[in-house]
């Protein structure tokens, strides 16, 4: 039985700098830190790698985690991928006052995609984390909403 999303993850060239937006800026705290060097056969039995070498954080917010890798093995690539092409397109975040949350992270140097867009139910805005990751911010102000928050937990799903 699948119970939700636990965590998202996202590979930086930079942990250091993905620490300091997403804990300092962002307000996620730390759970959990580990690494590991090359020729450690469960990291790459899991992730079907070879030699592989990483630094790792998992992180905490709210209801979620998110997973924070900077490989130095193998070495890594990184394409440049359209919003449209297919994978992963964005990690959303739940917040609340957007308003607020935007003008303190544009004050900070981050930039946004357009100005929030407002529905009668809800508002949001895509923007940038530091490798170029795009990010939601999503204020729900409705808890009857199909994706509210409110609409979770045990009884509560949609399934027949």
């Amino acid at each position: 039985m699948i119970l939700g999303i636990h965590h998202a993850a996202i590979s930086t060239p930079d942990l250091d700098r993905a620490l300091d937006f997403y804990c300092n800026l962002l307000g996620f705290t730390v759970a959990s830190r580990m690494e590991w060097g090359p020729g450690t056969a469960l990291p790459d039995t899991i992730m079907g790698l070879g030699g592989s070498a990483a630094r790792q954080a998992k992180l905490r917010a709210g209801n979620c985690f998110l997973e924070l890798f900077e490989f130095s093995s193998p070495v890594p690539s990184r394409p440049e991928r359209g919003i449209q092409d297919h994978g992963i397109t964005h990690l959303c975040l739940h917040v609340r006052d957007l308003a607020a949350e935007v003008a303190r992270l544009e004050a900070a140097g981050i930039r946004f995609r357009s100005v929030p867009q407002r529905r009668p139910t809800h508002v949001s805005v895509y923007g940038h984390d530091p490798d170029g990751n795009v990010l939601e911010l999503l204020e729900v102000m409705d808890d009857g909403h199909p994706f509210s928050f409110a609409t979770l937990g045990p009884g509560r799903d949609e399934r027949p």
